[in-house]
């Protein structure tokens, strides 16, 4: 609670200056000073002779105005002095806690018993100053939780400055580039100098990547994260190398079982049918039933021939080509796609060609379609449409069938996975490995109101 404003201060002071102002201007021009100063030039040069005091005229304004500036101007300067060093004092503290708080000190405090609005901004000030304190005691306990996760992690983290000089480096750098010895000043290129041909030519791609590197008489297999951003204004370069050996190791002893449970199946299928109508037909010829023969042979043809093509796909998933991509229009390439697969085109196509290889990815919209048509929805419903997204090309296939539940959007794209009870897995994970190996991407997504959407991501190249 305010006992007195600055401003009921103020009106104190002024108030109390006309009143002394006053007071003495009529003791000097009135009473008593006119008197006092008579008496004096009155008395004799002898002692004891005391004239009558004669009464004389009061001072003349001009002399009574000089007068009381020479009364009143030290007496100012005395009350002003009084009023304003307190104040001096206080703006003297505020300058130096704004300067212990520039030079990142969030320690000082200014103590006052004040009542005024001062007092409320220095209990203001001290408010602020305990709000940084507790959020810098805060950011201090997160940066040292972070630096020791970031530390502990089994990722090695490498940041560097423009100039290639290391920032950064945690404990798994350390002991991946340096044989756990400090890492931070030194140049990272030099570093890398000691390092196998295959790491050092993945560092300098500047792009993600997968390579194997021969330590401690075992392949090891490292994925390379590498990203870009600017830190305190300067350009910075992170990079996470992390071990994937355990990893795809597993996810390939895995991809194997699953290989041999999909082939072994097929196999079974195919080859029972043929050793039971093998059977049969020696059972007729035995019999001397010879017109029945070539049914059987036809038959055992049949599943043969199923079975040619099961091995024959994947074989060609095996053998996939490297993609050559060309300017492609967008008019005559679904036109002839038209002719292989019954869709409905949802939107015009962009008049901007197309920049990759046809057949590959003509090969993947007819596997997409045939699933469409084959998931159970109206054949009217399956649609295609061709999106230019910045220099993205997006191709997407819908339909409106069931979709899929959540555990099989996860896995539908995983090689030989399949939810059909002929099918070979080898469907949506060629359409994936098509897609990456043109720079892209596939997603799979469940429509509103029923059915599914397939996004074909393809990149922009330059023709």
């Amino acid at each position: 609670m305010k006992t007195l404003s600055l401003e009921g201060r103020m009106t104190l002071v002024v108030a109390g200056s006309a009143i002394v102002g006053a007071l003495v201007f009529a003791g000097v021009s009135i009473w008593p000073f006119p008197q006092v100063l008579a008496w004096i030039r009155a008395v004799p040069d002898k002692v004891g002779k005391l004239p009558a005091v004669t009464p004389i005229e009061p001072f003349d304004g001009g002399t009574a105005l000089i007068i009381c500036l020479l009364v009143l101007l030290p007496l100012s300067a005395w009350v002003a002095h009084a009023l304003v060093e307190p104040l001096r004092r206080l703006m003297r503290a505020l300058e130096s806690a704004v300067a212990s708080y520039k030079d990142g000190d969030f320690s000082m405090s200014i103590g006052t018993s004040r009542r005024d609005e001062l007092g409320d901004l220095i209990r203001m000030h001290n408010a602020l100053g305990q709000t940084l304190r507790d959020q810098r005691q805060h950011l201090a306990q997160r940066e040292l939780l972070l630096d020791t996760v970031v530390q502990n992690t089994p990722v090695a983290l490498v940041l560097t400055d423009p100039s290639g000089k290391v920032t950064y480096a945690n404990i798994a750098a350390r002991h991946l580039f340096n044989e756990g010895r400090a890492l931070a000043g030194l140049d990272f290129d030099t570093v890398l100098a000691a390092m196998p041909e295959s790491l050092r030519e993945a560092a300098a791609g500047g792009e993600d990547a997968l390579f194997s590197v021969e330590m401690d008489g075992s392949e090891e297999t490292f994925h390379l994260s590498q990203r870009g951003f600017r830190l305190q204004g300067r350009p910075h370069r992170l990079q996470l190398y992390r071990r994937m050996t355990r990893e795809l190791s597993r996810q390939e002893v895995h991809t194997w079982k699953r290989v041999i449970r999909v082939i072994s199946h097929e196999l079974n299928n195919s080859l029972a049918p043929i050793s039971s109508l093998s059977h049969s037909g020696a059972e007729l010829a035995r019999r001397g039933d010879l017109a029945r023969l070539p049914g059987v042979f036809a038959s055992i043809g049949d599943r043969a021939k199923h079975l040619h093509s099961f091995i024959a796909g994947y074989a060609s998933f095996a053998k996939l080509p490297a993609p050559q991509s060309r300017p492609v229009p967008w008019v005559p390439f679904l036109d002839a796609l038209a002719l292989h697969a019954q869709f409905r085109l949802a939107s015009p196509p962009p008049e901007q060609s197309g920049w990759f290889d046809p057949t590959q990815v003509e090969q993947v919209l007819i596997n997409l379609i045939k699933n469409a048509h084959e998931a159970g929805g109206d054949a009217n419903e399956v649609s295609v449409a061709v999106h230019q997204v910045g220099r993205d090309t997006l191709i997407e296939v819908a339909d409106r069938g069931p979709g899929m539940s959540e555990t099989v959007l996860a896995q539908a794209l995983l090689p030989f996975y399949s939810t059909k009870r002929s099918g070979t897995g080898l469907g949506l994970a060629l359409a994936r490995e098509i897609s990456e190996a043109h720079g892209g991407r596939i997603a799979l997504a469940n429509r509103e109101g029923g059915g599914l959407r397939v996004t074909l991501v393809l990149p922009a190249g330059s023709p």
